[in-house]
């Protein structure tokens, strides 16, 4: 697999996949998505890969934003198709990913950047994080499914003053309206996040996977529906007979 935006790594069943363009704040451009979109292929088929932290390089920058130079000579069918081919071949990939995708926001996290961190599974923040979805002063909105995910996070009211100001929350309003669930040192964010891994790495993959797609289903006519037949399929799985063995005989399940 070869990457030319992106650092790999993986230890201890955690991949990090670190977008490395410091000079330009990380932006996501065309080769980004093409990486991010071969680099979770490598997640879902990977077997020695069992939860991933994605994160910026530097200390400045998570993702700051889109490459806006992609975007000047595109007209409204050139506009969807960018957007379509980053929703498909990443955003939405990521989302549903079958094994927990947590991001490490160090710094700027506006427009793509925003939204890369929402469709992972949660998100962890610096003291100097930012976030926001800035697009609105450029004549444009939200592509990477912003709207979207920004309201399901935060709620309509907010999500629409964000969009609609481009005001930028930092790392404790990000919190304070469930943005992210913790706020770190930057020192410390990696760490936390693998503190957080290491536990969740220890649990079932098959209930994992289930619970990912089941909250990914939440507030829609399915949902209920979604978690019903997740959870009977989990019975008779040779994870559950295991995780039930060994609560009845007071030891710590070993699921592989």
């Amino acid at each position: 697999m070869e990457l030319n935006t992106l650092l790999f790594s993986v230890e201890n069943g955690i991949a990090t996949i670190t977008i490395n363009r410091p000079d330009k704040m990380n932006a996501l451009n065309k080769e980004v998505i093409a990486d991010l979109s071969s680099a979770f292929d490598e997640v879902y088929t990977n077997k020695e890969i069992k939860s991933v932290i994605l994160t910026g390089a530097g200390q400045k920058a998570f993702v700051a934003g889109a490459d806006i130079t992609e975007f000047i000579e595109l007209d409204a069918a050139g506009g969807a198709n960018i957007a379509r081919i980053g929703q498909e071949n990443v955003f939405n990939k990521i989302e549903n990913c079958p094994k927990p995708v947590v991001a490490a926001v160090n710094g700027f996290a506006l427009g793509g950047g925003c939204e890369l961190a929402m469709c992972c599974h949660f998100r962890l923040a610096s003291e100097n994080a930012k976030f926001g979805q800035p697009e609105v002063n450029l004549g444009l909105i939200p592509g990477y499914g912003g709207t979207q995910r920004l309201t399901q996070l935060v709620g309509k009211g907010k999500a629409m003053e964000m969009c609609m100001t481009a005001q930028i929350a930092d790392a404790n309003e990000a919190l304070a309206i469930g943005l992210v669930n913790h706020v770190t040192t930057l020192d410390a964010l990696l760490q936390k996040a693998t503190d957080i891994l290491t536990i969740i790495n220890t649990k079932s993959p098959m209930a994992l996977s289930k619970i990912i797609a089941c909250v990914n289903k939440a507030g829609k006519a399915d949902g209920f529906e979604t978690e019903i037949n997740q959870f009977g399929e989990c019975f008779g799985t040779p994870e559950m007979k295991e995780g039930v063995s060994a609560f009845l005989e007071k030891r710590k399940a070993n699921f592989g």
